[in-house]
C-alpha cells in the first residue's frame, strides 16, 4: 500500500485521485509513526521550500522517520517540491536545510525566463528507466515551477525550458518528478503506475 505524506500543505487531492484512478490503495501519514509502517511513501509538493522543510522538520518528527525509511529501502516518489526537497538547500530559500539526500543547491530559472514555468513540456528519456516503462519514447508532460534541479548522473529524464534540468530522477530506491503525473493524462498515470509496481 502507498503511504502519502500529508504534511499540511500540496497537492493531496489529485494525487489521491490519480492512485484512486489506477486502482490503487492508499493512506495518508500525519506523524512519525504512519510513516515507520510504509512501505512505499510519496511525497507530494506544491508551494514554498522552506515552508515544507519548516514543516517537515515540526515537533511530529517527520523528517526523522522519512530519512529512516528511505535508509532502509523503501520505494520514495517525491512530486515536483517533493524531488527538490531531496537536496540540499534551495535558492527559493538559502537558509533552510533540505532532505540532503543529494549535494548540490535547486536552482532559479535565469532571469530571462517567464516563470513559473507552467504547462506542457517534453521529456527526453533515458532508456534504462524504471519510472517510464510503458510511457511512449518523448512524451508530454505538465509542469508547474520556478525552480529546477540542474542535471546529473541520477537524472532519468531531462526537460529543456530556458536549459536543461532534471525532469525525473531514480537512484536505487529513490525518485522524484519534477513535473505533475497526477496533471499528466495517460503518460502520467503510467509513471505513478510503475512506482506502485516497484517491488519493496
Amino acid at each position: 500500500m502507498i503511504t502519502i505524506l500529508d504534511y499540511g500543505a500540496g497537492n493531496l487531492r489529485s494525487v489521491e485521485n490519480a492512485l484512486a484512478e489506477i486502482g490503487c490503495p492508499y493512506t495518508l501519514a500525519h506523524d512519525a509513526d504512519a510513516l515507520r509502517g510504509a512501505s512505499k511513501i510519496l511525497l507530494p509538493g506544491v508551494g514554498h521550500f522552506g515552508q515544507m522543510m519548516h514543516a517537515l522538520n515540526d515537533a511530529r518528527g517527520l523528517r526523522g522517520a522519512l530519512l529512516e525509511r528511505i535508509a532502509a529501502g523503501v520505494p520514495f516518489l517525491g512530486i515536483c517540491l517533493g524531488l527538490q526537497a531531496l537536496f540540499e538547500r534551495s535558492e527559493e530559500a538559502p537558509e533552510v536545510c533540505g532532505l540532503a539526500l543529494y549535494p548540490g543547491a535547486v536552482r532559479r530559472f535565469p532571469p530571462n525566463a517567464r516563470v513559473p514555468h507552467m504547462g506542457w513540456n517534453q521529456l527526453e528519456v533515458r532508456p534504462e528507466s524504471r519510472l517510464f516503462r510503458g510511457v511512449p519514447q518523448a512524451p508530454f508532460v505538465y509542469f508547474a515551477h520556478s525552480f529546477y534541479v540542474p542535471p546529473s548522473d541520477r537524472a532519468s529524464a531531462l526537460c529543456t525550458y530556458e536549459l536543461p534540468y532534471t525532469a525525473a530522477l531514480e537512484c536505487a530506491n529513490v525518485f522524484g518528478v519534477q513535473f505533475h503525473p497526477e496533471k499528466s493524462a495517460a503518460a502520467g498515470l503510467q509513471v505513478v503506475r510503475n512506482f506502485v509496481e516497484l517491488p519493496c
